[in-house]
């Protein structure tokens, strides 16, 4: 599949409310998963361990809704833009999260995903 195909793709999933298909689908064994904050989970490496920061996620918050924009697409990366509607479990409060995701493509798997958030 091409980079279009993939980012086509990977959006439909999300608005089908597939996120988890995604991964499963798409990411390469050694994927790079890189969050614009410090921290444990600001880089992880490896299919499985991506996998976890994203049950850890999911386990820490209240997803309300999810809007996936995009894709726009150059060579072998692609971005989207996420909207999240969310509340932390912890403390019960509620955020709207809006972040760009810069994938990069090899070999048909996404080898890394880089989040940006607003400055």
């Amino acid at each position: 599949m091409s980079t279009k195909e993939i980012a086509a793709d990977v959006v439909a999933m999300a608005r089908a409310g597939n996120l988890d298909g995604i991964g499963a689908k798409y990411w390469a064994d050694d994927v790079v998963s890189i969050e614009a904050m410090e921290g444990p989970m600001a880089r992880i490496e490896g299919r499985e361990a991506v996998h976890g920061k994203g049950v850890w996620w999911y386990g820490a918050h209240e997803v309300h809704s999810v809007e996936t924009f995009g894709p726009w697409v150059n060579g072998d990366q692609f971005t989207v833009q996420w909207k999240m509607d969310v509340t932390q479990k912890a403390s019960g409060q509620r955020m709207q999260i809006e972040e760009i995701a810069l994938y990069t493509i090899r070999d048909g798997k996404i080898a890394e995903e880089k989040f940006f958030m607003p400055g």
